[in-house]
């Protein structure tokens, strides 16, 4: 079937809906990244950080003269004192950065009022409701929820002897209602503050969807019918809402997780810095001669206070792996795919 630009609509798969099923990441690497718990992220590289100190001191054949004689263990605990004070101020310092937009004068704070208000009002038009949910989890839900529903308008109001375009808005209307519900669930009864709501939304694929809905309008617009046509920008118009709010509850999550690195950071770095400083102080090799598991006690000493003194960076990379993990996948908004995995196969341009 062609239609205007001598484009072609063929069949093919659809992009998956979840998240994780639309990257060539290995699925277990991006759930760790993603979805783990972050005290239990560091947790885990404090343990890798240990252990391969420990390792290095075990095959290294003369690691236990090194840290008895000479300035070794001086000049490493000395090289992380400095780096634990000056990283931790840095860090502090651009999450303030970070966080400074939201102070501002009274007028640019009755501007971001008038943009929320504005924006809710248009949400509210489409639910077709008094007033949107304030949680953010309901307010998405709520979006997700009538979206499948001018969806399957669409489909009801159909009336077209063209089996193709029956079929591919059949397609479009089942991917977004399955899509809907999944999401639905998932964000069912969550708080703000868990990923586990900002990773509902990102498993709506609605980008796909836009685009797709777009398309079929613009390749079958001599062959729809007002009613058909009228749903179908209705449809349009609520994902074009769900964009922006789900960009919006992304930046406030990035805020909070932002804020959390900040008390964590915080919170390691005192031990972390008493840890570092009594070993630089009162570290006496000569107490430490003994065994335990085939391993120089001076090696397990040394290795587990040097793991504690970079603690603060462990728990710096467990959050900005999962910030940044996320603004890569979500570094577009609207109808543009910037993945291979997410392309439409059901759409060619030819």
């Amino acid at each position: 079937m062609s239609g205007p630009g001598n484009s072609d609509v063929e069949a093919g798969e659809q992009p998956k809906d979840k998240m994780r099923q639309r990257t060539d990441t290995n699925t277990l690497v991006l759930r760790v990244l993603l979805e783990t718990d972050r005290r239990l992220f560091a947790l885990g590289l404090f343990v890798v950080v240990f252990v391969a100190l420990v390792v290095v001191g075990v095959v290294h054949p003369t690691s236990a003269i090194l840290l008895r004689e000479g300035d070794t263990v001086e000049t490493l605990f000395n090289a992380l004192i400095s780096a634990t004070v000056t990283g931790v101020t840095v860090v502090l310092t651009l999450n303030q950065l970070v966080l400074s937009q939201e102070l501002g004068a009274v007028g640019d704070q009755r501007e971001r009022m008038e943009g929320a208000m504005e924006f809710r009002e248009d949400v509210e038009s489409v639910l077709d409701t008094p007033v949107s949910p304030a949680d953010p989890s309901a307010f998405l839900r709520a979006l997700v929820e009538v979206t499948a529903v001018r969806a399957e308008e669409v489909r009801d109001v159909l009336d077209t002897d063209n089996e193709d375009l029956r079929e591919f808005v059949d397609d479009l209307v089942s991917s977004t209602t399955g899509n809907a519900t999944q999401v639905s669930e998932s964000l069912e009864g969550e708080k703000f503050g868990r990923y586990s709501v900002l990773s509902a939304a990102l498993n709506f694929n609605y980008s796909w969807k836009l685009y797709a809905a777009r398309r079929l309008r613009n390749q079958f617009a001599d062959e729809l019918n007002d009613e058909a046509d009228e749903a179908l920008e209705e449809f349009v118009e609520t994902l074009m809402l769900f964009g922006p709010g789900r960009e919006h509850f992304k930046t406030l999550y990035f805020q909070w997780e932002l804020i959390n690195l900040s008390r964590s950071i915080v919170v390691t770095a005192v031990p972390a810095l008493v840890v570092a400083i009594c070993t630089l102080v009162y570290y006496d090799p000569a107490v430490f001669g003994g065994v335990v598991f085939g391993v120089d006690q001076v090696v397990l000493l040394v290795g587990l206070t040097a793991a504690i003194a970079v603690a603060p960076f462990v728990v710096l990379l467990s959050y900005v792996l999962r910030i940044a993990t996320v603004t890569k996948r979500t570094l577009s908004i609207g109808p543009f795919i910037l993945r291979e995995t997410d392309r439409d196969e059901d759409i060619d341009w030819q």
